[in-house]
């Protein structure tokens, strides 16, 4: 019989490096992942099909924006709020409580929508902040993914920053989901499993081509037009991890986007950063706060690949590293409240 230590030693290495082990769907690995100089640590775990999807590049639709683009876009800063008022820790869901989209997981299923998603999400959170919870709804992302022609080409990608323009000037009416068809234009697409194990069937191969854009509403109860929401303005938060948490802060959750690389789909739980892969494309995503666990700093992100995925469809992600680009193109704008019906 081996030495105690020694048993525990052995353990304690597979854990930390890779366990395997049968369940009825077959073998699924576990590996620990440790920042060489951060100290942050996240958890990966690798399924069997038919969990895995054969293509993964379809859910990653963040296109970066031009600079040129992006300079026609005013850029806020936040320079006359002091730095030294900014909490340890921030969580949005905690902050506006009675603005239940901040605590929601979409899911984009098998269709490049992560850009629409993440704008969305956002500016339903901000709808709901600035009008102290008169508005409650959740914006459609597919009237932002089939009508936004500037956007990008839909299913296979578009810009997010364009999604925010967009809002402005032509508005965004609302929209539940497949499972739950509330509002104006529910998403027509139903969930899926992305890359983990969960309630739902695997993700289908092929992307969903791009609905089209209809003005009229899926139920003849609510106008199209007067269902819209506009935004008074959209722009660029600075390239800083203190520019995004002052505007955080202040006006709420943002979109973001970052570099995805192969390994990021298997994130399970911790703190997310790069650790092997190459790139396979870009992701935009919701960011509602930012905390430090052990002594390193991370955001608090809402991904849309439903609650099954990572830690109940959020992630930590290492925060003041600019790590994969993330604090690099975060893009927000305030509502025009008076687009609000009964406002």
């Amino acid at each position: 019989m081996l030495p105690s230590f020694v048993l525990y030693g052995l353990l304690f290495f597979i854990y930390s490096f890779e366990v395997t082990h049968c369940e009825n769907l077959g073998s699924v690995g576990v590996r620990e992942h440790v920042h060489p100089t951060a100290g942050a640590r996240w958890i990966s775990v690798r399924y069997p099909k038919p969990f895995e999807s054969d293509n993964k590049l379809h859910h990653f639709g963040a296109i970066r924006e031009p600079v040129e683009q992006r300079a026609q876009r005013s850029t806020v800063r936040h320079e006359d709020f002091d730095s030294k008022l900014i909490p340890k820790s921030f969580d949005a869901r905690a902050t506006w409580p009675h603005c239940p989209s901040i605590s929601e997981i979409r899911d984009q299923s098998s269709c490049g929508s992560c850009w629409a998603f993440g704008a969305v999400e956002a500016m339903s959170d901000r709808l709901c902040i600035h009008s102290s919870g008169a508005f409650n709804k959740s914006l459609s992302a597919v009237d932002l993914l089939s009508c936004c022609k500037d956007c990008g080409d839909g299913c296979d990608g578009g810009f997010p920053p364009m999604a925010w323009d967009f809002w402005k000037t032509h508005g965004i009416v609302t929209g539940g989901s497949k499972e739950e068809p509330t509002g104006c234009r529910p998403y027509p697409f139903p969930k899926c499993q992305h890359h983990s194990q969960g309630h739902y069937p695997p993700c289908p191969r092929r992307i969903y081509p791009t609905p089209k854009c209809v003005k009229h509403c899926d139920t003849p109860k609510i106008d199209y037009q007067k269902d819209k929401t506009r935004a008074n303005t959209s722009y660029n938060v600075h390239q800083s991890e203190v520019a995004i948490m002052k505007e955080i802060l202040l006006n709420g959750p943002v979109e973001a986007t970052f570099e995805v690389h192969e390994d990021f789909p298997e994130y399970k739980s911790g703190i997310y950063f790069h650790a092997w892969g190459g790139s396979v494309g870009g992701h935009a995503i919701r960011i509602l706060g930012w905390g430090e666990e052990n002594g390193v700093p991370y955001w608090l992100i809402a991904n849309s690949w439903n609650e099954d995925w990572g830690e109940k469809g959020y992630l930590r992600f290492l925060r003041g590293h600019n790590e994969c680009g993330i604090e690099e193109e975060a893009t927000a704008g305030l509502p025009d409240l008076s687009t609000i019906p009964h406002f």
